[in-house]
């Protein structure tokens, strides 16, 4: 458990090996901030895809990370099991259910980690059920809440560096390949005037009173 991490970088290595030891496909960090009457999902990192996020939501990824199934620390882990749902607990809708199987997510597992005063939440998913070694989980709890109390500040940082939505960060990101307004208005299926609009608001969340000002902030800062 002498893992320490340093950078944004370490975070990503340390948790796809996490997944890599006990099977799973995926992994994703959440914190859950309130929004209204229900919590909301602020993920500090993922390997999930693009179209995952943006089908599902991000509340409904607060309420997996958050549901009936998740394990405390010492707690045994449950999976959700796409197939199963919604009758496994009721956190998704047959819909979800059948998007996230769909989209490689067939068995998931959340998490609870206590990192010293924050209260963070893991979810490992698998796209075949059975995957995941269910033995292994407690052990990935216990190296991730170690590993994450030793440098808290970093999920701090990173969590509050991940203020872009996911539209706003996809634009950034398709400016900062050399893509134009309207190529980008082309491969996200929006117009260009809601591109600029994207770009407008990225630039205002990152302080930055340009485009490249703004690719170089969130370059930085890992953001894309």
């Amino acid at each position: 458990m002498a893992t320490r991490l340093a950078s944004r970088g370490d975070l990503t290595a340390f948790l796809m090996q996490l997944a890599a030891e006990i099977g799973a496909d995926s992994y994703m960090l959440v914190a859950t901030v309130p929004s209204q009457a229900r919590s909301n999902a602020r993920i500090v990192a993922s390997n999930w895809i693009f179209d995952t996020i943006e089908l599902i939501g991000r509340r409904l990824i607060a309420a997996l990370a958050q549901g009936p199934h998740t394990a405390a620390p010492g707690m045994p882990a449950l999976p959700l099991l796409a197939a199963e749902a919604p009758a496994a607990g009721g956190v998704v809708t047959g819909e979800e259910a059948r998007l996230l199987d769909v989209l490689g997510h067939a068995e998931i597992y959340a998490l609870q980690l206590d990192v010293g005063r924050q209260r963070l939440f893991m979810l490992f998913s698998a796209e075949k059920a059975g995957s995941i070694d269910q033995t292994g989980l407690t052990r990935a709890q216990l190296k991730s809440c170690y590993a994450l109390s030793q440098t808290p500040q970093l999920v701090t940082d990173t969590a509050a560096q991940d203020t872009l939505s996911e539209r706003e960060r996809e634009c950034l990101f398709w400016v900062s390949e050399g893509k134009t307004t309207d190529e980008v208005a082309v491969i996200l299926g929006v117009s260009a005037n809601t591109v600029n609009s994207y770009i407008t608001h990225a630039m205002q969340k990152l302080s930055a009173s340009n485009r490249p000002m703004a690719i170089a902030t969130a370059m930085r800062n890992g953001i894309i």
